[in-house]
């Protein structure tokens, strides 16, 4: 249910891409506004990267199997990856077409009725962004979040070229519209650098963010209080899922069934504090001196009983 949900809102971002451009391209052809093209081309971007997400999000929902053990949900970093790399395209050719009309500055027509038009363009792109946003946030999902970061951009993006048009309807200087164009570019290659920034670390397979590192520390305090020792905690993120290992210290006397019935209490501990989340765990006797020799990252496992859950 939720990737279907995701899915979904993937569709209202196609949608609402369709009608921005349409909306925003029809402004551009009455005023002849360069800063208006500039919009107009980010939300072709839109509409490309709302199609990668779609994508994305229906790939990542596929269940694991027996090549790709560990599910198919990086396949979102794939998504907001390829929005960031097209929207620096985009950035590119507004530059070249602004320089030229920086050249050449040309009178616009028509300012107000184009105005109207893009005013409703942003309206309908700021709202499709808060509520990409909103859902990103609770379905977990990196490509309505990017997806919905990009709207908000592009609602600031178009707001500055609302300002230069109307700059240069009131004073007649036409060099503002390139001006305003190229800023535009420049808000938008930034942008494209965080997405592609923020998708390689996921491929990356970096750590969880602080907060999700000090919820996992405080659903592992009652163990410590118990005498459980832990140590090799290493996380990362795939998309919506997340994964966690660490090795639990028992004492050596106990039973394996007994040391088992720990690491599923861990392991439960750990899910109910961080949802979505896959949990590793790697048994060893609390009393051994090499059970304390295998914190370093690049080293695997050497004793006893591994466990997942």
């Amino acid at each position: 249910m939720p990737a279907r949900s995701a899915r979904s809102y993937a569709w209202l971002s196609i949608a609402a891409a369709l009608v921005t451009l349409a909306l925003t391209f029809t402004a551009y052809l009455i005023t002849g506004s360069i800063g208006l093209l500039s919009a107009a081309a980010e939300l072709l971007v839109n509409l490309v990267a709302a199609v990668v997400a779609l994508w994305a999000l229906w790939y990542a929902a596929r269940p694991a199997d027996e090549v790709h053990a560990y599910g198919h949900t990086k396949a979102e970093y794939f998504s907001s990856g390829v929005e960031g790399a097209l929207i620096v395209l985009a950035a590119v050719g507004i530059i070249y077409t602004a320089v030229q009309h920086l050249a050449q500055p040309h009178a616009l027509e028509a300012v107000g009725l184009g105005l109207l038009i893009a005013v409703a363009a942003a309206g309908i792109n700021g709202g499709v962004a808060l509520v990409l946003l909103r859902a990103g946030r609770r379905l977990n999902s990196v490509a309505l979040q990017a997806d919905g970061h990009h709207l908000l951009t592009d609602l600031w993006t178009t707001a500055g070229v609302l300002v230069g048009v109307a700059l240069v309807g009131l004073t007649g200087l036409n060099i503002l519209d390139p001006i305003v164009a190229l800023l535009v570019a420049a808000n938008i290659i930034w942008t494209g650098w965080r997405l592609i920034h923020e998708s390689g670390l996921g491929l990356l397979d970096t750590a969880l963010p602080p907060q999700d590192q000090r919820t996992i520390a405080a659903a592992l305090v009652p163990f410590k209080q118990r005498g459980i020792e832990y140590h090799a905690l290493r996380t990362r993120r795939a998309g919506a899922r997340r994964f966690v290992s660490l090795h639990v210290l028992v004492p050596g006397a106990w039973t394996v069934q007994r040391g088992h019935d720990m690491v599923e209490e861990v392991e439960l501990a750990l899910r109910r504090a961080l949802p979505d989340t896959t949990v590793f765990t790697h048994l060893e006797p609390r009393e051994d001196p090499v059970a304390w020799e295998d914190t370093q990252l690049d080293r695997a496992p050497r004793s006893s009983v591994s466990h997942a859950g």
